[in-house]
């Protein structure tokens, strides 16, 4: 809901963040991969009850997460790249409830849901962004993606926001499961309606016919 504004503020400082490590060397490959060492570790973290230690490790996951970004665009974004990143945001995303489900079995339900909800809300947007990239589709408010990302209640910034919440304050766990896990599938709701709206008035392209 509020990744467009976020990605548009936060735009400026990240370049700025951004070209010390490319002056250095890095590139947004390593950034994607630290970003998801960090991440894991932030799992860890939360099977053996370091809760404030793994909030700061996905925080530094999320701050990674938009460094490379920023240093790909500096050097040129690869679709290798976007790839591993996107594919490591998922791992990450659904490692963290995985982990509380560990910690706490009895909270194993809930986590479960949000589990089913997140392959929702993946799997609508991506499945869209193969045919949005097919007829060269592109979202204005979030030109800086290297995908077509439909929008939705449930996006990155809200879920960074509910994952950290969890790691700040576990009591509250189970409850931020089912709500933030319902608001998912009502964005995979809504990006199924969107997403068949668009694509309705594309025109299949014919396969090649053999010769």
């Amino acid at each position: 809901m509020l990744d467009a504004l976020i990605v548009k503020q936060l735009k400026t400082p990240l370049r700025s963040a951004a070209r010390p490590l490319d002056l250095v060397g890095f590139t947004a490959t390593q950034l994607t991969l630290v970003g998801a060492v960090l991440g894991i570790l932030a799992a860890i973290a939360i099977i053996f009850d370091a809760l404030i230690i793994a909030a700061v490790l996905f925080g530094s996951n999320r701050l990674f997460d938009g460094l490379d970004g920023a240093l790909a665009r500096l050097q040129g974004p690869t679709e290798r790249g976007a790839f591993l990143d996107i594919t490591c945001d998922f791992l990450v995303y659904s490692a963290i409830p995985l982990a509380f489900a560990i910690r706490d079995p009895s909270v194993a339900l809930a986590a479960a849901f949000l589990l089913f909800s997140f392959v929702g809300t993946g799997s609508s947007f991506l499945a869209f962004s193969i045919f949005a990239a097919r007829h060269r589709l592109e979202n204005q408010a979030l030109k800086e993606k290297s995908i077509y990302y439909l929008q939705g209640l449930a996006e990155g910034f809200e879920t960074t926001a509910v994952l950290l919440l969890m790691c700040l304050v576990p009591a509250w766990f189970e409850w931020l499961a089912w709500a933030f896990g319902t608001l998912c599938l009502v964005t995979t709701g809504s990006r199924i309606i969107a997403g068949n709206r668009v694509l309705r008035g594309i025109p299949t392209p014919e396969p090649d016919r053999l010769s």
